[in-house]
């Protein structure tokens, strides 16, 4: 039986152009998703490896999303808050039997710090273990230090998984499963490991599979070939309804599908032209039509999941076509002979670049084109890698980017923030905008611990700048999606998606 579901597998994924995969152990649980593995190193890919729960952070989230303990058991901070004290988790081990010791926790931490990730923009003056504690000093007071450490690319690593020129070159860390297979970018395969500190899992073997394609993961979810499934476009999980079992999920996560504009381009340098840009989104029908999630339409950037930062009771986000023609013609657009939209000669034309990794971009890229050349905008879509976005945001050859931002990279997401909309902006944020009030907000929030009503109030006035600026233009909250074969037991979907929750799973009785 096993072989046979081997051998459909090689013929899809040979028929798909994939490598096909090596015979593994008839007991695996095999998991498929969209994102590749390039890299062992934390920085470039490290996200697979935590939600493959083979690395595991300092600090760590609790069911709700809330900050809690990880291979730090506590931590507390000078009364000049610049010095900060991690007590190590006593009884780890890596899994090549190499003890943790706050030593060799700094040595990692050290090693993320010098590498581009969330951890660099802390003012770190030093990192270093003393006795049980990993001690971070700082030049500055900054407050969400505890919540950086749980981002993917601080995990810690045995020394080991490093060559002499500081290189990564496998991936040894403490999880609940070890690495028993890389082939990067497509597979992984990991074991369970005996000796892990806490709840051992009851699963032995698992694997990943990245297949960017959407068709791909669902064919693999609808003919056996994988157990779990992320990450289906809304025809797919109809057809999936429809196939024995397959039981389908979804979990609003704090993740937004939005409009990232260059505001150096001439015709989006004004604040009114990009809310007519949104003023001409048909957001209801987007979430209805694609997303098949009507309360998906986002009114604003930040989703109910982010309740510190989402603002209840905002009006929707009005699809008004008439008044964002008026607002642009205030701006100086005319139409021309062919009913599109010009300005001293120029074209209201724009690149809009989106990826396919997540299989709803490039429909809603297409919608988005629709609805704005209705508005009589010439808009163009480059369907490509997510590597685009970024590349064009520093070259500045990007004109709008659609993508879906995950705010929930850390417990906090003024982080993440502070990453898209500081001075400079950022790959996954503004370009080319910027805002000292909203700078001064975030600093103020990052580097002080302010009293919890005081905290609201800024939070709530950087959250409305945000929403009347647009320099990101908000479309969908996202939902997460799987498919899991009915033979698996105890599966959720986490909200930060940190987690694939591997140890919590175990094969069904039936």
């Amino acid at each position: 039986m096993f072989h046979s579901r081997w051998l459909r597998q090689v013929t899809v994924m040979a028929c798909l152009g994939l490598t096909a995969p090596a015979l593994a152990h008839d007991d695996s649980l095999d998991i498929v998703a969209p994102w590749e593995i390039n890299s062992p190193d934390p920085s470039r890919a490290g996200h697979v490896f935590l939600r493959m729960q083979v690395a595991e952070t300092l600090t760590d989230t609790d069911r709700e999303g809330r900050l809690s303990s990880g291979l730090a058991t506590d931590w507390q901070v000078s009364d000049d808050q610049l010095t900060w004290r991690f007590a190590i988790r006593q009884g780890v081990q890596f899994h090549d039997g190499t003890e943790l010791t706050a030593a060799l926790a700094a040595d990692a931490l050290q090693r993320a710090a010098s590498r581009p990730g969330m951890l660099d923009q802390a003012p770190i003056a030093a990192i270093e273990g003393r006795g049980n504690d990993v001690v971070i000093v700082l030049d500055s007071p900054y407050a969400l230090l505890p919540a950086l450490l749980a981002h993917s690319s601080t995990q810690i690593l045995a020394p080991a998984s490093f060559g002499a020129d500081g290189q990564a070159l496998q991936v040894i860390g403490t999880g609940p499963y070890a690495v028993t297979s890389l082939q990067t970018p497509q597979r992984l395969a990991v074991t369970r490991f005996d000796a892990y500190w806490g709840e051992p899992a009851a699963i032995e073997h698992a694997s990943y599979l990245a297949a960017p394609r959407g068709e791909t993961r669902a064919l693999m979810a609808q003919s056996g070939d994988a157990d779990i499934v992320y990450t289906l476009d809304p025809a797919s999980r109809l057809r999936l309804e429809r196939t024995a079992n397959v039981a389908l999920f979804a979990e609003p996560i704090p993740r937004t599908v939005a409009i990232k504009a260059n505001a150096a381009h001439p015709a989006l340098a004004e604040r009114e032209a990009r809310q007519a840009l949104s003023q001409a989104i048909d957001r209801r029908g987007i979430a209805t039509g694609i997303l098949r999630t009507p309360d998906a339409a986002a009114n604003q950037l930040f989703p109910p999941a982010l309740a510190a930062w989402h603002q209840p009771g905002l009006a929707e986000q009005r699809h008004d076509l008439e008044e964002a023609r008026e607002t642009l013609a205030a701006l100086g657009w005319q139409r021309n002979a062919q009913g599109m939209l010009e300005r001293d000669g120029q074209p209201f034309a724009l690149t809009l670049t989106t990826f396919a990794d997540r299989p709803e971009l490039p429909i809603i890229a297409t919608v988005l084109q629709d609805q704005w050349r209705q508005l009589g905008i010439d808009v163009s879509v480059n369907v490509g890698n997510a590597s685009e976005i970024p590349a064009g945001h520093h070259d500045g050859s990007l004109d709008l980017g659609l993508m879906a931002r995950n705010f929930g990279l850390v417990p906090d997401p003024l982080a993440t923030l502070r990453e898209d909309f500081g001075p400079q902006g950022g790959d996954w944020g503004a370009m080319n905008w910027s805002d000292p009030q909203l700078t001064e907000l975030l600093e103020t929030l990052s580097q002080t611990s302010l009293p919890p009503e005081q905290r609201q109030t800024h939070i709530a006035e950087a959250a409305t700048l945000l929403n009347q600026a647009m320099p990101v233009i908000p479309v969908a909250w996202y939902v997460q999606t799987a498919a899991v074969t009915q033979q698996v037991e105890g599966f959720s979907i986490d909200p930060l998606e940190r987690s694939y929750r591997l140890s919590d799973l175990r094969w069904s009785d039936t």
